[in-house]
């Protein structure tokens, strides 16, 4: 008795002592990713996966790491890749169930606790996912971090002992004026008001400890959409991008057969590589109820849903490429003219062989027509009397009110002769189409890389949701894409060329 009393004692400070640990350790600031990692397994019982399965790809964890080392010294982030933004800004693009919101509730959970004074807002598409991003918050702090916490958690915001504090923000620029924060974190970006957006930019404020970052989190639903632009434009600004599909969060494939899974011709053995935590028979279903359109959108995150779009058969590896001026074929110009909407110019040639080569481009808004008129001969290859011809929008061709004349006149006394041809919007649009994919399943258009507003325009050129457009009363109203004053103009210019050129006659190629 005397013998089973001292194993009990012994046992029960062990366990003391082991409690006490554990809990001093959950006090203790992590130092590193694996610390990061090792942390959450322990404490949250969530093992985050940490295996890029795709090229160009990321991990989540990639990610958390990111988010929480912004802050900390130079000495503690050896090892990790130099980030190229002066911020801890981040772009979040990942899949439906790819733990975005989840993940972003752990780095909430970490910079409260270990970050005195940080001050983190929630702002989401919708009241529903910012309040699922806290929901996760609240549950980790109910799991043992109370300690933490000054005062009970309340339904959209909790403060912590050491200054930090927590804020669910609504969708709208009352909301998120006048914030002074260093972490705003917004889920679902592509379903934000963009107004709202713009604001929020302004919000986020470095100390002398924290850096401010804004974190942009969502699936690219759309190739018009928020996300879509917030991507475009990620490395103009040296914002980092993690990126991750569901082959970096699936569970290990251990016991099946290959030849049989309806996942193998997307998979084509990468769950056997992974380490996540998604159900292989969840995919599977998920995979069977979708379109394959949303399903490479939404799980895959291969490109955005393209059902809406108007050119849905231009592929960026076919119908991108160098393409230079070529002195022995004919060269043109179509331009689409606009003051507060862009002016745009686009140089065409057209081979041998009926293949349309888009070699430069020319947007900008606000600029007189004098101005358009001498940066187009700037840019001319070979000088003006080597174009063959110059198309436009017809709309060109009526007086002025103010002064008098045309924008068709005004260029022709400058030295640039322009052609048009009337034609409806439908007509242009199938030439485009046809260019980019024949009956014969040929392509016969290239473009250069350099004319990034074109390749932008023909991605996101789209039809208007509920069908319809809001331009005009016509029975076709239904039928016309959107004019959203931003991608149908170098749209438009494009189906100038198209529906002059193809009355201007056989093409022959020529020497200057």
């Amino acid at each position: 008795m005397v013998k089973s009393g001292l194993i009990k004692a012994a046992n029960s400070e062990l366990i003391e002592k082991a409690t006490e640990v554990y809990s001093r350790l959950r006090r203790r600031a992590p130092s590193s990713r694996g610390d990061i990692k090792n942390y959450v397994k322990v404490y949250l019982g969530i093992d985050i996966p940490d295996k890029r399965i795709c090229e160009g790809h990321n991990s989540p964890m990639d990610y958390l790491w990111h988010s929480y080392s912004a802050d900390l010294s130079t000495s503690l982030k050896a090892g990790f890749p130099a980030e190229k933004s002066t911020n801890g800004d981040a772009i979040v693009w990942a899949n439906r169930g790819g733990g975005k919101t989840e993940l972003a509730a752990i780095a909430t959970l970490l910079d409260c606790v270990f970050k005195p004074g940080c001050q983190v807002r929630i702002l989401s598409g919708s009241g529903e996912q910012a309040g699922r991003m806290y929901e996760y918050l609240t549950s980790f702090l109910r799991n043992g971090f109370e300690e933490f916490l000054a005062g009970a958690i309340r339904k959209s915001k909790c403060r912590f002992a050491n200054g930090s504090a927590v804020e669910v923000l609504t969708q709208s620029q009352r909301s998120v004026r006048g914030q002074h924060i260093q972490k705003l974190r917004c889920d679902e970006v592509e379903l934000f008001d963009e107004d709202v957006f713009a604001a929020a930019k302004f919000t986020t404020q470095s100390t002398s400890d924290l850096r401010a970052a804004m974190e942009m989190i969502s699936t690219m639903h759309r190739p018009y959409g928020l996300m879509q632009r917030i991507v475009s434009f990620a490395d103009e600004v040296g914002t980092p991008v993690f990126k991750w599909c569901l082959w970096e969060v699936i569970e290990k494939c251990a016991d099946r057969n290959c030849s049989q899974c309806p996942l193998w011709n997307d998979c084509e053995g990468k769950a056997k590589r992974s380490e996540g935590y998604l159900q292989i028979d969840d995919c599977i279903t998920a995979m069977r109820r979708a379109s394959k359109a949303g399903w490479e959108s939404e799980m895959l995150c291969k490109r955005p849903n393209r059902e809406n779009v108007v050119f849905d058969e231009f592929e960026p590896s076919e119908h991108i490429g160098q393409v230079d001026y070529n002195p022995s074929l004919p060269l043109y110009r179509t331009l689409d003219f606009g003051f507060v909407n862009p002016f745009v110019c686009l140089w065409v040639q057209v081979d041998e062989n009926g293949n349309v080569r888009v070699i430069d481009e020319y947007i900008r808004s606000r600029a007189t027509i004098d101005v358009h008129a001498e940066e187009m001969k700037k840019r001319t290859p070979a000088g003006e009397a080597c174009v063959a011809a110059t198309f436009c929008d017809p709309a060109g061709s009526g007086r002025n009110d103010v002064t008098g004349t045309s924008v068709v006149r005004e260029l022709r006394a400058m030295g640039i002769v322009t052609r048009f041809r009337r034609s409806g919007i439908l007509e242009g649009i199938e030439l485009i189409r046809r260019s980019l994919r024949a009956g014969d399943g040929k392509s016969r258009i290239l473009i250069s890389p350099k004319c990034q507003r074109l390749i932008e325009a023909i991605r996101c050129y789209r039809y208007p949701e509920g069908g319809k457009s809001g331009s005009t009363s016509s029975p076709q109203a239904g039928e016309l894409p959107l004019k959203d004053g931003v991608y149908d103009h170098p749209i438009d210019a494009l189906r100038y060329f198209f529906v002059n050129y193809k009355r201007s006659g056989k093409t022959t190629a020529r020497r200057y």
